[in-house]
């Protein structure tokens, strides 16, 4: 719903706030050429708001509904949805069904298998858009597969000051432009043309945005199971299988032999590395051998 009323806001400043030329001006005759079907009276259950079908005179409306209920199965109800979304004429636009888990375990059931408990809750947020004439037959279709109805929400906005605000405005910039074509050509007049031309490309953006919200409604729907799901899935024992392959004597044994050999290399290579400090220290411990010998003479004379 809240991207329905971000298009519904840009489209209505851009009808309020941008200028078009001929090809951009939009007239009141166009819009209700495409909403004719929006005006023809619709026979709905009294279970529906008499919004999604109100219809008045010299008023045009864009329309928008948001539902959120339960529903015994929502992958049931998404089909039963979708199907009758598309023999109203209308199409999806988004539709994102999952299943959010709660919870998952596992229990051991013999040394090989083992079952996973998986409690999960399936819901699916869609978007689907019908013509407006059919909004409040959709709204039916919708409210005979609740189990639970949470909320319902039917907004019918006004938009026919906007429409006849933006004839106005192509009128006016309709005669600017003529203005301008009289004008010799400078740079000015290529840059107020060039602008001008943006500006009626922006219109009739809008007015494209409008005319399609006036004839396809847009509706939210936001559904769910009311109660936790289980599923049971056979898996294999993991907790025996790392016990089983944890340890292996005789394999554990050649790794270490291999390893320890490998020590005796590392030793070696480092000791060879560092041959200079060993002579150093070699030399210095025979002086120092050495210079004790003869001390030892010495003081024997001395005696």
């Amino acid at each position: 719903m809240k991207t329905t009323h971000i298009r519904l806001t840009i489209a209505t400043a851009l009808l309020l706030g941008i200028y078009s030329c001929k090809k951009g001006e939009a007239t009141v005759s166009d819009y209700e050429m495409s909403t004719a079907a929006d005006s023809a009276s619709v026979e709905i259950s009294d279970s529906v708001s008499s919004v999604a079908t109100m219809s008045v005179k010299d008023k045009q409306f864009i329309k928008t509904a948001n539902v959120d209920m339960e529903v015994k199965d929502v992958y049931d109800a998404t089909i039963s949805i979708e199907k009758s979304v598309q023999e109203l004429g209308g199409f999806i636009t988004h539709s994102n069904l999952q299943s959010r888990v709660i919870s998952e375990d596992s229990y051991n059931t013999s040394d090989e298998n083992a079952m996973l408990i998986k409690k999960y809750q399936t819901e699916n947020t869609m978007q689907v858009r019908v013509p407006t004439s059919k909004l409040g037959e959709l709204l039916t279709l919708i409210n005979d597969k609740k189990l639970f109805l949470n909320s319902r929400i039917i907004n019918a906005a006004d938009v026919t000051s906007s429409i006849k605000y933006a004839e106005m405005e192509g009128k006016r910039i309709k005669k600017t432009g003529e203005n301008i074509s009289e004008l010799k050509t400078t740079k000015d007049k290529v840059k107020m043309s060039d602008e001008n031309m943006f500006e009626e490309n922006q219109q009739q953006l809008a007015n494209l945005d409008v005319t399609d919200n006036l004839k396809y409604s847009t509706v939210d729907i936001y559904i769910k199971e009311p109660k936790l799901r289980i599923a049971e899935i056979a898996i294999t024992n993991s907790k025996n299988i790392d016990n089983k392959y944890k340890f292996n004597f005789m394999y554990d044994v050649k790794k270490a032999f291999v390893e320890g050999f490998y020590l005796i290399q590392r030793i070696l290579i480092g000791l060879v590395a560092i041959w200079p400090i060993v002579i150093i220290v070699g030399i210095a411990f025979y002086f120092y051998r050495k210079n004790k010998s003869n001390k030892k003479p010495i003081q024997a004379d001395k005696e």
